[in-house]
């Protein structure tokens, strides 16, 4: 079945794009206000962009037509972190979700610790296996308050018992018990369910090879 967009409501868009588009990494974003302030909220339009340069890209609805408190954040102070939400932390990452009035602490409502960052003012959420520390490098408005965000990964944490090899920046992937979001409303998914599939090089592509395929 084809659907052309130009017939269909935003809300039915999201629902075709968001149930085939999976998974889809979380950015669980820890932003800090002017005055100090934290905010912490996920977002599953996320993803990685460039290598290298290590560019990350953002997608951040509105709020009744104004900006999310973490948008608002960026685009005043340019600064935020990124961590990625392993399987023990979902429910932590559930509470900040939950669309609380502008000025809570999602991080003091789901209990959450925090540790400093290196490069950043915003601090990284210390039981996130993973962490980016991030900067700006453009914000667009895409209508409706709503914002796609790039930024530099200028420094990374990453839980010491998932590191195979510092000096050659081997991560043991499965280890940090990653999830990521699925199709429609509470669906996720853990990242365990692997295969590998080994790249093809042209000189071992022929003939011969496709018809054996």
């Amino acid at each position: 079945m084809i659907f052309d967009f130009a017939h269909l409501r935003g809300a039915e868009r999201v629902k075709l794009l968001s149930a085939t588009i999976v998974p889809r990494p979380i950015a669980w974003i820890v932003t800090q206000e002017e005055g100090g302030a934290l905010n912490a909220a996920p977002f599953s339009f996320f993803n990685l962009f460039s290598g290298d340069p290590p560019v990350i890209c953002v997608g951040i609805g509105g709020r009744s037509g104004g900006l999310k408190d973490t948008a608002r954040n960026i685009e005043r102070t340019g600064e935020f972190v990124i961590n990625l939400v392993s399987e023990g932390l979902a429910q932590k990452m559930n509470v900040t979700a939950i669309d609380f009035p502008p000025g809570v602490d999602e991080v003091l409502q789901a209990g959450l610790s925090v540790a400093p960052s290196i490069k950043v003012k915003p601090p990284r959420i210390a039981d996130s296996p993973v962490a980016f520390e991030c900067i700006r490098l453009f914000a667009k408005e895409i209508g409706a308050g709503r914002s796609i965000i790039a930024a530099e990964v200028v420094a990374a944490y990453i839980r010491d018992d998932a590191i195979l090899d510092a000096e050659r920046c081997h991560v043991d992937t499965p280890r940090l018990k990653l999830i990521a979001r699925m199709h429609g409303g509470g669906q996720y998914v853990r990242c365990s369910d692997v295969f590998e599939m080994k790249k093809i090089e042209l000189k071992d592509w022929s003939a011969e090879t496709k018809l054996q395929r």
